[in-house]
């Protein structure tokens, strides 16, 4: 009998020293959501993070611009907090910010679904990208992983002058997975081993058309 009261204390003891950094940690982490810096001053990365994490965030970093890639949510209720309810929709939230709020659904494939066609995703990102009164954007969807990472590497092999092999290392680095960031998976083959960056001077087309003065941008 003792001994089962020492074992209970004992974890009493752990339970307390350990559930308020662990909680304190957990917080932290959906207000944050895996939010990465992809350039400083241009783009930045997340997962969907509370109402809290996002007025943080973008008054932390100046963001102009809110890019949400999730097709199931498009427009998230959002928490104040870790443990509440949700209260205000994503796009409120913006407006009440006074930046712009997008959505982007890159989960939507080409008719029937042939690997050698572009999402139309792509033309939509490279278009809000061009767009140099959108910067600094932040470009998340629910975990920050795989719809996130795969524009980001579209942004890096635009802008960064990224091989497809460098995009692919970062995929996995930063959590997609090394069997899903493979030739195996058709978002894979779509979005960064099909892609052909555009050269300067379409960007430039692309500025000039739609009055955008990052259009040029190297």
């Amino acid at each position: 009998m003792r001994n089962v009261l020492r074992w209970f204390l004992g974890a009493v003891v752990v339970a307390v020293v350990l559930a308020p950094p662990a909680a304190l940690y957990r917080a932290r982490y959906i207000e944050a959501k895996r939010f990465r810096e992809v350039e400083p001053g241009r783009l930045y990365r997340s997962g969907q993070m509370t109402a809290a994490g996002f007025r943080e965030y973008v008054d932390l970093y100046g963001i102009k611009m809110v890019v949400n890639l999730q097709h199931e949510n498009p427009d998230p209720l959002l928490p104040d907090n870790w443990l509440g309810k949700g209260k205000i929709r994503e796009s409120e939230l913006c407006k009440q910010l006074g930046i712009e709020y997008r959505l982007i659904t890159p989960d939507v494939l080409p008719p029937g679904n042939t690997l050698d066609k572009e999402p139309p995703a792509v033309q939509e990102w490279l278009d809000l990208l061009a767009d140099e009164k959108n910067y600094p954007i932040l470009l998340h969807c629910k975990a920050g992983l795989h719809r996130t990472g795969r524009l980001t590497a579209i942004y890096r092999m635009e802008y960064h002058g990224w091989s497809q092999g460098e995009a692919l290392r970062e995929l996995r680095a930063n959590g997609y997975g090394y069997v899903a960031a493979s030739e195996g998976d058709e978002f894979i083959i779509q979005f960064l081993q099909n892609y052909k960056p555009r050269s300067k001077n379409e960007r430039a087309v692309v500025g000039a058309a739609t009055g955008m003065a990052g259009g040029a941008r190297p």
